[in-house]
């Protein structure tokens, strides 16, 4: 998009001016409320054990000593079906006369809640990147039928392998280039399985984070069908055992990969026949949603939403030493935030609506603001926006606020008015290429058409955060943090929140924004 036309569409959608709300924070409370919800007490808060009880009842008591009343269907708490799979590792992926191994050569799951499922003489077609995009005029799939067939996919997009900013975004990942898109669209398609092709360069993570994810217990939504539209199969393969199978194939895989990257790219049928049995051991239980509401005075039929998620990685008994992934900053801080708007939100009791939401499963796949957005306590129409916190900068005050997402919504406008207000500038996300806007919880709403803002600072905690601490057991709270990065960004976002509690506007996707149908398609009903 073109600068002028983008300065044009930001000024339509936002009445300039500071955010000059001032909200009353008592930051001691703050760091109270990181430190009980990090402490050891709570075992990592994983969802479905003893530390989701001491976490949900926590967060609904001071929410309601907040004044939140209660937000999702006159209840604090909002059930989530989740049920457990973990897939036997016992499974041997036949190709032809080729065997594959599990855990070096590739992975495989399913979301299907059943004992058993698998690719009977699947056929194997090489679909490119995967990509149905009308808005791009871009489509993998045109004139070839998958049904029942196995899917070979590239990972990211076309935009990251050509590094041509004319080509979806160039560098900067899209909503197609996630690895969770591919499975969506494989089964919009109707095929039976997908498997990704891994490279730690557009993955943007080495192997070894795709066999840890593929492993043990995962998690997912269940519906009353046991999800019967998912895929039997959804893996990843090596890029080794990728070219081994496209070669089998009579095909070579960087001449596919290089033609896939160009418009007009058709899928190849490999005229090979995939096998596989992926066996299952199964539970189901209900997680939980924390969900708390100030009633605006004036328009209380529109909802502001502001959320962060409560879970972490639980305990690992496995583990020497110490086995509680505490989660301070990841999203300890982000909770606590919560805690400290609502309680900001006090005393400027605004015009519209605002729910709190603090979400479960956010790091099994986003699955509590996934159950929100399938089930959400008012129409998504009726919601403005969402600011999504995840992960507060502990480490003292930058001079700029990062911007996750440029060029998706105008909420970004808002962004950078709040932060010039603070005499901060504005610095986008580090690394586009990586996707984090479409990680984390906002993601889930704005598939229903909700824009999003996603505040994250989980690289300006420390050189080494990423590196030594986050997803670890040593992200721990600490009475050496510097809070007053967090209490700067406690700022912004209140005075973003306070702004949009209090106006007509109504945030807009910008044109080429993958979730712009959404929204059109939601607003009309």
């Amino acid at each position: 998009m073109h600068n002028k036309t983008l300065a044009a569409l930001l000024l339509a959608g936002f009445s300039a001016g500071a955010l000059a709300a001032k909200p009353t924070l008592d930051m001691d409370a703050y760091r109270q409320a990181v430190k009980t919800l990090a402490s050891d007490d709570f075992e990592g808060r994983a969802p479905l054990s003893a530390g989701e009880t001491k976490t949900i009842n926590y967060l609904k008591a001071e929410f309601a000593k907040a004044g939140l009343s209660a937000g999702y269907n006159g209840q604090y708490f909002q059930p989530v079906e989740m049920g457990s799979i973990t897939a036997n590792q016992d499974m041997t992926l036949r190709i032809g006369d080729m065997a594959f191994k599990p855990g070096s050569e590739f992975v495989a799951r399913t979301q299907k809640f059943a004992p058993q499922t698998a690719l009977k003489d699947s056929e194997l077609v090489f679909v490119g990147y995967g990509i149905h995009a009308p808005e791009a005029g871009w489509d993998d799939y045109a004139g070839v039928d998958v049904k029942g067939k196995t899917v070979i996919v590239l990972v990211n997009d076309p935009g990251f392998a050509t590094q041509d900013p004319k080509v979806f975004r160039g560098n900067t990942m899209t909503y197609y280039g996630r690895w969770t898109y591919k499975y969506e669209e494989a089964i919009r398609q109707g095929a039976a399985g997908a498997l990704i092709v891994h490279e730690t360069a557009p993955a943007a993570y080495p192997w070894g984070v795709v066999e840890s994810g593929a492993v043990g217990e995962r998690f997912t939504l269940v519906d009353d069908t046991d999800n019967a539209h998912e895929l039997d199969v959804m893996g990843w393969l090596q890029k080794a055992s990728a070219e081994q199978i496209l070669k089998a194939a009579g095909q070579d895989y960087a001449r596919l990969k290089a033609a896939a990257a160009k418009p007009g790219f058709k899928a190849v049928d490999l005229g090979l026949k995939a096998n596989l049995k992926v066996n299952n051991t199964l539970k189901k239980a209900t997680s939980h949603n924390v969900v708390g509401l100030i009633k605006g005075s004036k328009y209380p039929d529109e909802y502001l939403v502001v959320s962060a998620h409560w879970d972490h990685l639980g305990r690992n008994p496995n583990l020497e030493g110490d086995q509680i992934f505490n989660g301070a900053v990841d999203n300890a801080t982000g909770a606590a935030a919560l805690i400290s708007l609502a309680q900001a939100f006090k005393a400027h009791r605004p015009e519209r609506s605002v729910l709190f939401v603090a979400f479960t499963g956010e790091e099994q796949g986003l699955l509590g603001a996934k159950a929100f957005a399938a089930a959400p306590p008012v129409p998504t129409r009726q919601m403005v926006a969402l600011l999504n916190m995840d992960g507060m900068n502990v480490s003292g005050k930058v001079d700029y606020a990062l911007l996750f997402g440029r060029g998706q919504n105008s909420l970004e406008q808002y962004l950078t008015e709040g932060a010039k207000a603070q005499q901060r500038g504005i610095k986008d996300d580090p690394k586009p290429q990586d996707g984090y806007y479409f990680r984390s919880d906002h993601f889930a709403l704005a598939h229903k058409g909700v824009p999003g803002l996603l505040f994250m600072s989980l690289g300006a905690n420390s050189p080494d955060y990423i590196a030594h601490r986050y997803h670890k057991p040593s992200d721990e709270y600490s009475d050496s943090w510097d809070l007053s990065g967090t209490e700067a960004d406690l700022q912004l976002i209140f005075g973003i929140a306070d702004k949009l509690a209090n106006s007509r506007d109504w945030p807009k996707w910008y044109p080429g924004s993958e979730f712009k149908a959404a929204r059109d398609q939601d607003q009309q009903h």
